[in-house]
């Protein structure tokens, strides 16, 4: 087994009451792999980021209270159990949560090449940005989207991406990097920065130098470093504390980082989006970000719509090519999609978006498999349980923030074209004609005052 796939990885160790977190260190010392020792941390990684991520847990983590999530809320990321196994036991015989299993007195060479088998895994299901599924777009206000994101590409101007959860802002994102002739071919690093937990700010994102601490048996680039010559990608980023804000704000404004440990700067080359589905405004009013990093990051603003603004034609369009991934290969299944069925994709809502409406595809997608027809019952009965766990109440504040967000959305456009319908619709991408019946919907006059300024 080739140990080169270990290289770029990031590995969180949950110890508990064994000491294994200094032996992982050892072990991975002659390779570029991040090990943090996460006891009592909330979970730090998403299994969409840039890095490959492997969760190594010793069983007595559980048992001692250390892991601060049920087991099964690790879904996407591969974790190796450290317990009382024995070698020769079949590991066949245990749950799918640990199929993944080593002993307490594992040797390195069972941890190396147990990790590399998982990277590969990764690997292969992609974690690149290279060759990404095509975007979808039909609708007139994201095909607007798409040519702004296609104007401002190939400029080195930091970029807001706004938007709510589960819209594709990632994707988005990722167009301005293949975009940019000077960043596309580097690296483009994605990080979650409501995923970081209190005390690894400094060495994700600085790095750190050989020895600066116990267990920095290797140097290592942060975020920062790993994204020069391409882009980096700060999601969430309204969900950084202010403590940190500050911090994330020097390096911008120096483009240059020093590791913890180092003395000497390491000048920086890339270039930054960040997205947030919070209203950055109203944070910087009520002293939750700091205003001088609103500014540096909000040179350009992309807005991503949600899907109920998208409208039925996108959400068929990607309802089908999602359960088209689902169900290839199967055999004997009539391709096309009944029309009772697209009926009622059309007419559900979506509060977490595309997201959401991928989980929709892949439940669709399982039945069909596993019946080899378009069972009408048994597809209802998955849709009906979607809707069941989304209360009428939360549906209903979901749809006046949906309305309130597009209501403001509409007032910029108009205030930035002085209040002349015909270039605010162009900039909104819709018809004169739609944007008169949503400034009737909507009860906006002309010349209302819009959002107040940024203090």
């Amino acid at each position: 087994m080739p140990l080169s796939s270990l290289d770029q990885l990031d590995i969180y160790v949950w110890e508990g009451k064994v000491d294994i977190y200094d032996r992982i260190v050892q072990c991975m010392a002659s390779f570029d792999v991040a090990v943090v020792h996460a006891d009592g941390q909330p979970m730090p990684v998403d299994p969409m980021r840039h890095r490959m991520t492997v969760a190594i847990i010793s069983v007595s983590a559980i048992e001692s209270g250390r892991l601060t999530m049920a087991p099964e809320m690790l879904q996407g990321i591969p974790v190796v159990w450290v317990g009382a196994a024995t070698r020769d036991r079949d590991a066949h015989a245990y749950p799918p949560e640990y199929l993944h299993v080593l002993p307490y007195d594992f040797t390195g060479a069972e941890l190396r090449n147990m990790v590399a088998k998982l990277a590969r895994q990764l690997r292969a299901h992609g974690t690149s940005v290279d060759k990404p599924e095509a975007l979808i777009a039909h609708s007139e206000c994201m095909l607007a989207l798409l040519e702004e994101t296609r104007t401002f590409a190939n400029c080195d101007h930091n970029v807001l991406i706004r938007g709510e959860t589960g819209v594709g802002k990632e994707r988005i994102a990722q167009q301005l990097h293949r975009g940019h002739t000077g960043y596309a071919s580097g690296p483009f690093v994605a990080v979650n920065c409501g995923a970081i937990p209190d005390g690894l700010f400094e060495s994700l994102f600085f790095g750190h130098a050989k020895g600066s601490f116990t267990g920095a048996v290797n140097a290592h680039k942060g975020y920062f470093e790993q994204a020069t010559g391409g882009t980096l990608f700060l999601d969430e980023i309204g969900d950084l504390p202010r403590y940190q804000q500050v911090k994330l704000l020097r390096v911008l404004e120096d483009n240059a980082v020093t590791r913890i440990g180092a003395t000497s700067p390491i000048k920086l080359d890339f270039r930054l989006v960040a997205a947030t589905n919070r209203d950055l405004r109203d944070m910087v009013r009520s002293g939750e970000f700091r205003a001088d990093l609103f500014y540096r990051l909000a040179v350009i603003e992309l807005h991503v719509p949600n899907l109920e603004q998208r409208g039925e034609v996108d959400k068929i369009a990607i309802f089908k090519s999602l359960l088209q991934t689902v169900l290839k290969g199967a055999e004997g299944i009539d391709p096309e999609v009944p029309y009772w069925l697209v009926e009622t994709i059309a007419n559900m809502e979506y509060p977490g978006n595309v997201r959401q409406l991928r989980n929709v595809a892949e439940r669709v997608g399982v039945v069909v498999r596993q019946v080899g027809r378009w069972d009408q019952g048994l597809i209802q009965r998955a849709l009906g349980q979607v809707r069941e766990a989304q209360p009428g109440a939360d549906r209903s504040a979901d749809r006046r923030r949906w309305d309130g967000s597009e209501r403001n959305r509409i007032i910029e456009a108009l205030e930035r074209h002085g209040w002349k319908r015909q270039d605010a619709a162009q900039h909104l991408g819709i018809s004169r004609k739609v944007l008169w019946e949503k400034m009737r919907k909507y009860q906006i006059n002309d010349g209302e005052p819009g959002i107040p300024e940024v203090a």
